[in-house]
């Protein structure tokens, strides 16, 4: 008999922008469905957007995750990611993994993307040659700039422009290869075009237009390309950026009926029952789309669909483009290209680097270009759109000059935007739904719409319109410094220093508390603000303050580091790298007994049993007995340390005693952020102490102190703080600097960061020169450290701490 309490089972194939997008409208109309996500990388959902950012090292990965792995878990969602589906049964309702796991559905979708157009031409297959759709690419790009200097990038679009910049931002001698004689043919003319092209060319860009590639040249790696008139243009990385492809294969290999792209109706339904499609990999009617918003406005007819909840069919979008390419705004919409049937009204301001072009047939107007200052976009789309007619009032609207209109407040056109309409095309906000939350919700600043819709938070091109609508909205309450004010997360205006200095004037205890105490626009807080007020409240008052587990990410509630797979990875600590037989014969029978996919050596000196089940990491712990490494949280993780001394003949100072006292004290001392640490027992620095937020180098007179290190995406050189002769001092200075740190950074800002931010000469004042703050910072660590204790030990001796542990932590229960 079958269940009714059953709930159906919703498979969602690409963990994408239009996939992961349609799965968050579900959520909001219900949750009927157990829902598990299939992504091809080992990542959560990114922005792909901002894949330039992270090109040119101004963003790291995690910077641009949309939805990081605590959010699938919160939402009950499983998410496997690495796992590329092979096989889809249509009539058996099951998915196949090209590692032969398998799972049923009731209701699929796909959302498989696109992948870059190659061009077919002789060499396309050799080594160097990429196209830029994911990390992956960007990763090689980055590698391949430390080796080689000379990159061309194949296409003048929007992507091969952002991959051009982030190529250049690396070093790399760029030229971007450009077929036709203007960039971004399909959506500015030729005076945007040349006028993008100078700015281009500015920022370091080069460009060889005109140009067909017929052959790329090299023996196993590509050394250059051939042109169609014979010229050659010489490159050890080629960027292939000439287009995008729906992929559709297997969807065509189960069946599924597939033209350029998958065939869908108004619906999203593919031509098997059950079974719909979303984003680059779907054709409707004819058009298959290769921007964001209309990837979202079909997730919300999907959404509403699967959801059973009555919705008007999607019946297509209308392709106008705002951009933010390398700094500079550019606006298309309609008909772009003068003809004999247009009448043209264009403003060129070299001075200012602004253009405007508004293109009409009689009086409609039917397109419009415009660069540099696109204040003017929404107001042109929606007349696009609806075919309006060229009027006096408009005129002045558009371009100035007295009239009828002289002595009016320009307009912003929000007024007349419909709700549906798309205000912020990277997330698929509308105007309806930001409207609607500051009239009922409070919203009254821009970060807190960004909080709760996601408007800005990507390309950022849509911070203007948004202020418009707060400023429209809000009308006389109104206020524009507030409205731009940032605080800690969307959930509240105030500032890291403003919290902390309530804290402690008004004497909180409790993350609650606080928010209650400071007027939280959301009264839960967020998955940003909960885990900072929770540190914050430690720092302050270590003794009073109890930790809030729920307000901890989902690493640190569970002590392990979630993995692609959705496995947990588990390090038990080894000071200063340090082990013994007993705990590698504990480490090789825990190994055994559950199981463990793979044993590494970590970087820091430690061994990392990965592919643990959730379920089993309480009783692993206890098997090994041995204290967590923290390898998951915002706190010391590792002190490298050479063999110094002890060994090596080259050694000065006995860098492994010192690494493992180090280590001893600061263990379960939460920080702002992950803390690394590594002594040197001479110069030489096998340690790599110039890396980390401490570094420690031994010589023949004592120790040397470098801060600020980092060598993970941003890499930054530590400073050298100060010198010390004795093993005392050397604490002392540690402890003032780590309390330094712990009382004065932002919640997540790395020593690398802070040390930039606030200088190192104050650092050095209140560290080193300033010995009576320096003693009561040491006091204050003192005190932190009293009485701490390895908090995954309460979770293998008391049942109801690991319940408690493992209860999902959601907004609003």
């Amino acid at each position: 008999m079958a269940n009714p309490a059953r709930k159906r089972k919703l498979v969602l194939i690409g963990n994408g922008m239009a996939g992961i997008g349609t799965l968050e409208q579900i959520l909001k109309l219900t949750r009927a469905f157990d829902i598990t996500v299939y992504g091809a990388e080992p990542y959560p959902n990114y922005n792909r957007i901002q894949l330039s950012y992270v090109l040119e090292g101004s963003k790291t990965v995690q910077d641009i995750i949309m939805n990081d792995r605590s959010w699938y878990e919160e939402n009950g969602i499983s998410l496997h990611t690495g796992a590329s589906i092979t096989r889809i049964d249509t009539s058996d309702k099951r998915v196949y993994t090209a590692e032969g796991e398998s799972a049923d559905y009731d209701v699929l979708i796909l959302a498989t993307g696109s992948k870059p157009f190659v061009l077919p031409v002789p060499g396309a297959d050799k080594e160097g040659v990429i196209g830029f759709r994911d990390i992956a690419d960007c990763n090689t790009m980055i590698e391949a700039s430390k080796s080689f200097k000379k990159a061309a990038v194949i296409g003048g679009g929007l992507l091969g422009l952002e991959a051009a910049k982030g190529l250049v931002q690396l070093g790399m001698d760029t030229t971007v290869v450009h077929l036709f004689d203007t960039l971004m043919e399909r959506q500015l003319d030729a005076v945007s075009a040349g006028m993008l092209k100078a700015e281009l060319e500015r920022q370091g860009i080069k460009f060889a237009m005109g140009k067909k590639t017929v052959a790329l040249t090299g023996e196993d790696r590509v050394t250059g390309l051939r042109f169609q008139d014979g010229s050659e243009l010489e490159a050890d990385l080629v960027v292939m950026a000439a287009g995008i492809v729906p992929n559709a294969e297997l969807a065509k290999a189960s069946g599924i009926e597939t033209k350029r792209g998958i065939l869908v109706d108004d619906f999203l339904q593919t031509s098997v029952p059950d079974v719909y499609a979303v984003g680059e990999c779907c054709e409707h009617r004819g058009v298959c789309y290769g921007l964001v918003a209309p990837l979202y406005e079909q997730g919300t007819v999907l959404a509403k669909k699967i959801a059973a909840v009555e919705t008007a069919p999607y019946t297509g979008s209308s392709v106008s483009t705002k951009l933010k390419i390398s700094g500079v705004d550019v606006f298309s919409a309609g008909e772009f290209a003068e003809t004999e049937k247009h009448r043209v009204l264009r403003n060129h301001d070299d001075w200012k680097g602004t253009y405007k072009k508004v293109l009409l047939e009689g009086n409609r107007i039917v397109g419009a270009v415009l660069y540099g200052d696109v204040t003017d976009s929404a107001l042109l789309a929606r007349s696009i759109r609806e075919g309006k007619n060229m009027t006096d009032d408009l005129y002045s609207e558009l371009f100035g000059g007295g009239g009828c209109c002289e002595g009016k407040a320009k307009s912003t056109g929000v007024e007349a935007m419909a709700d549906e309409e798309i205000v912020c095309g990277c997330n698929g906000v509308t105007k309806g739904a930001i409207v609607k939350g500051i009239r009922e919700e409070g919203w009254d600043s821009v970060e807190r719409i960004k909080a709760c819709t996601g408007a800005t938070r990507s390309c950022g091109g849509c911070k203007p319109l948004v202020e418009q609508l707060l400023q429209y909205t809000l009308g006389e309450k109104f206020d524009g410094a507030a409205a731009k004010k940032t605080g800690i997360c969307g959930c509240t205006t105030l500032g890291r220093d403003e919290i902390v200095a309530t804290i402690r004037e008004k004497r909180l205890t409790h993350v609650r508390e606080v928010m209650h105490v400071l007027g939280w626009n959301e009264p839960e807080g967020c998955s940003k603000c909960r885990p900072a007020i929770n540190y914050y409240l430690g720092m302050i008052w270590p003794k009073e303050h109890e930790d809030e587990k729920d307000s901890r990410f989902v690493n640190e509630r569970l002590h392990g580091n979630i993995q692609k797979d959705s496995t947990f990875s588990v390090i038990p600590r080894m000071y200063g790298g340090v082990t013994s037989p007993d705990e590698l014969r504990k480490i090789a029978d825990v190994a055994d007994k559950y199981d463990v996919k793979m044993v590494k050596v970590t970087g820091g000196q430690r061994l990392d049993l990965l592919g643990v089940k959730k379920e089993d990491l309480p009783a692993i712990w206890a098997d090994l007995g041995m204290p967590s490494g923290y390898g998951y949280a915002k706190s010391l993780r590792t002190v490298k340390t050479c063999v110094g001394s002890q060994f090596c003949r080259f050694g000065t100072q006995d860098s492994i005693s010192m690494g493992m006292e180090l280590e001893h004290r600061y263990e379960r001392l939460w920080m702002p952020a992950k803390f690394k640490m590594a002594v040197n027992g001479c110069p030489r620095n096998c340690a790599e102490s110039g890396t980390k937020d401490i570094g420690i180098v031994g010589n023949d007179g004592g120790w040397e102190i470098f801060v600020g290190g980092n060598g993970g995406i941003k890499l930054r050189g530590a400073d050298s703080l100060c010198k010390v002769k004795t093993d005392e001092d050397l604490i002392d200075i540690c402890d003032a600097f780590i309390q330094y740190y712990r009382e004065n950074a932002n919640y997540a800002e790395r020593t690398s960061d802070f040390v930039e931010r606030v200088g190192l000469e104050s650092v050095r004042q209140a560290v080193v020169e300033d010995k009576i703050g320096r003693v009561k910072l040491i006091g204050k660590l003192d005190e932190a450290l009293d009485g701490l204790r390895d908090p995954w030990q309460e979770v293998v001796q008391d049942e109801e701490v690991r319940l408690k542990l493992y209860r999902p932590v959601t907004a609003g229960k």
